[in-house]
C-alpha cells in the first residue's frame, strides 16, 4: 500500500500551500474549469477538496516503471 500524501479525513483549502505539489493554483483552477483533475467541492467562491480524494487522485496518476528485460 502506498503511503498518503495528504490527510484522508481533512478538508483542504484551495489556498493551502501543501495543494501546490500536485500543481500551483492557476493550473487546479483550470483543471476545474475543464473537470478534469480531483474531484472538489464547492461552497460559493470556496474551494475544498478533502483529502481522501486528492490520495485517490494520485495514486490514479502513479506511473510504475517495469524492469527492463534482460
Amino acid at each position: 500500500m502506498r503511503p498518503n500524501i495528504f490527510e484522508n479525513d481533512r478538508l483542504y483549502d484551495d489556498t493551502d500551500e501543501e495543494l501546490d505539489v500536485i500543481a500551483p493554483r492557476s493550473k487546479r483552477a483550470q483543471w476545474r474549469h475543464r473537470r478534469v483533475g480531483p474531484n472538489f467541492m464547492r461552497f460559493g467562491r470556496r474551494i475544498k477538496y478533502h483529502g481522501a480524494d486528492l490520495n485517490s487522485w494520485v495514486n490514479k496518476a502513479l506511473v510504475v516503471n517495469e524492469a527492463p528485460a534482460s
